[in-house]
């Protein structure tokens, strides 16, 4: 189903991002999701300037959103990854903590829509969005299914009103 956008975004407006990977096995070459993220948003007219893979550890995942924090014309942050309730999954849990505002909205939507996809596993995730430091963080899963449903039916079409409203532009 398509709902019409009643306030269109400026067609110019480019967003810098950053894109985490939360892995203990994927490097540069394997991180098929990573990729896909860099990617969709460079084909939207957006900008990548940052792109790390971090392992599953709170504390490094903590440490370099801290960094990107720091970084003044920085935006967004995706990360992927490390979202599930394994032993291992550790990454809703580091940025939940360090969330100023949340979007609950992000995460409710992103599961109804995984639902659709994968019925009722989807309760298993936990896909996550907020403000951290004047930046929109989002968390996605790591698999390709799951990043490529968030950035192509949530991500991207409210990525530019979610960065002007937090930036007081709307």
């Amino acid at each position: 189903m398509t709902i019409a956008n009643p306030c269109p975004d400026p067609p110019a407006y480019r967003v810098n991002c950053a894109v985490i990977t939360v892995s203990d096995t994927r490097n540069e070459e394997t991180d098929k999701s990573g990729k896909y993220i860099r990617q969709s948003l460079v084909n939207a007219g957006h900008q990548v300037s940052s792109y790390f893979i971090v392992k599953d550890e709170p504390d490094l995942i903590r440490d370099r959103l801290q960094s990107l924090a720091d970084i003044p014309d920085l935006e967004v942050v995706i990360c992927n990854g490390g979202t599930g309730i394994a032993p291992r999954d550790t990454t809703y849990d580091a940025i939940a903590a360090l969330l100023e505002k949340t979007l609950p909205g992000f995460g409710e939507m992103f599961r109804y829509l995984s639902w659709q996809e994968v019925g009722s596993r989807a309760i298993a995730s936990r896909a996550v969005s907020g403000i951290y430091k004047g930046k929109l963080i989002f968390s996605l899963p790591g698999s390709s299914n799951a990043v490529k449903l968030a950035i192509e039916q949530l991500i991207l079409p409210e990525m530019i009103h979610l960065v002007r409203q937090m930036k007081g532009l709307h």
